[in-house]
């Protein structure tokens, strides 16, 4: 077997979550005409991502038949599928400089204005993973519907440290 250079770059910070319980999954293609990470710049924009937990995609609308606790659960999936992307595109996360700007969309009814709570799923995934680094500016808010049924879908900037 050929050895590539992501195969030898190091990934604490993959590491590190892997010592918290937190696998990141296989980078999902992308369902539709897009691509799933963009580098420009310095940074790496990663399209947006769907929860899958247990292999099995998170549907519903918070407000209606999904909880606060798996909206939180579904973000935070969303967070560790972003993970596997920029891992994906550049071959560490030990790349990632800064974490720039979330963006969550949530699935939800027209009284439930707890985006926020659900939004911290993958915000605090991200200062786990890279401390200060992590704290991001970010974006929650409400959608009637989300692409497949989902209940939550993420994307994210990244600065990332040159090569």
């Amino acid at each position: 077997m050929e050895t590539t250079m992501t195969d030898t770059l190091t990934d604490t910070i993959a590491d590190k979550l892997a010592e918290a319980g937190l696998v990141l999954p296989k980078a999902a293609a992308p369902v539709a005409a897009y691509v799933p990470t963009v580098e420009a710049g310095g940074l790496l924009h990663v399209s947006g991502q769907l929860p899958f937990i247990d292999g099995k995609l998170v549907t519903g609308r918070l407000g209606e038949n999904v909880s606060v606790e798996d909206g939180y659960a579904a973000a935070q999936a969303c967070g560790l599928m972003l993970l596997a992307q920029v891992k994906a595109a550049v071959g560490s996360l030990d790349r990632v400089a800064r974490v720039v700007k979330l963006g969550a969309f949530v699935s939800s009814t027209a009284d439930f204005t707890d985006q926020p709570k659900v939004a911290n799923g993958v915000s605090e995934l991200m200062v786990k993973a890279f401390g200060d680094a992590g704290t991001h500016a970010r974006s929650a808010v409400g959608v009637p519907v989300l692409p497949l049924g989902a209940a939550v879908e993420v994307d994210a900037v990244f600065a990332l440290r040159p090569l």
